[in-house]
């Protein structure tokens, strides 16, 4: 089976490494990682950073693959599964997103993502966040749990590209887009999905929001505990089973 992971924000693909190293130890080493353009790859010429720009660019990358695969979405990477999912899921096996709650219609989105929102005030904090200096940015992510070798890879990639992706992607989503996405998540449900909840995560949405929207996409909800924003890097031997035991299922043939 190939099992295909697309990260969020502002992240890069080394996001997934422990997680990875997990999973290979169960016997998953057929995986693929995508990043999003903008987000540890190339903005093309031309391509527009919103919601559709990355659905469609998720969409032509599994094409690319010629056969279904089991997706995987952290961050906004989730979000894009999710809308693979509801309007592409011949091109699925079976989905898996932590960010869900972002498609609920009371989904209200965080603080920070209202800061990036807000221009002026935007375009400044992401002046500030990537321009500062390399070891900076590696505290920074090391200061949500994550191990300096990935946070190093990961700040490596925070550079003024990711910058104008990050102002691009959340001002196209403000509310009501995503509550309006949200309205056709039953779409989802042609394939096996799987709705991680990290317990301490309060950037996708509450716990009744993630649940709520799990249930309309038909999707298995698993808690993940003693976890953040950052599972996949936090505790991925934790992690790493609860993946796998679902793509073992025998629905997904």
């Amino acid at each position: 089976m190939t099992v295909v992971f697309v990260h969020g924000v502002p992240e890069s693909s080394a996001i997934w490494t422990p997680l990875l190293d997990e999973l290979e130890k169960l016997g998953v080493t057929d995986t693929v990682r995508l990043s999003p353009p903008g987000f540890g790859a190339p903005l093309p010429a031309g391509f527009i950073p919103d919601v559709d720009g990355y659905r469609d660019w998720l969409i032509t990358e599994l094409e690319r693959l010629g056969e279904p695969v089991h997706l995987v979405g952290h961050d906004w990477g989730g979000a894009h599964v999710i809308n693979v999912a509801m309007t592409r899921p011949d091109l699925l096996k079976s989905w898996t997103s932590d960010a869900i709650g972002v498609f609920d219609p009371e989904y209200v989105w965080h603080d920070l993502a209202q800061s990036w929102q807000t221009e002026g005030a935007g375009e400044a904090f992401v002046a500030q966040m990537f321009g500062a200096a390399l070891d900076q940015k590696t505290e920074t992510m090391m200061s949500y749990g994550i191990d300096h070798s990935t946070a190093a890879q990961i700040a490596a990639a925070q550079y003024a590209d990711m910058g104008h992706a990050v102002l691009s992607l959340y001002r196209a989503a403000r509310q009501p887009m995503m509550a309006d996405l949200g309205r056709n998540l039953h779409l989802a449900q042609s394939r096996p999905g799987q709705v991680l909840i990290a317990a301490e995560d309060h950037m996708v949405g509450s716990l009744q929001q993630r649940r709520s929207a799990a249930a309309r996409a038909g999707a298995q909800v698993e808690i993940l505990e003693g976890v953040a924003h950052f599972w996949m890097a936090q505790k991925p031997a934790a992690a790493a089973p609860v993946l796998a035991r679902f793509w073992a299922s025998p629905n997904h043939e």
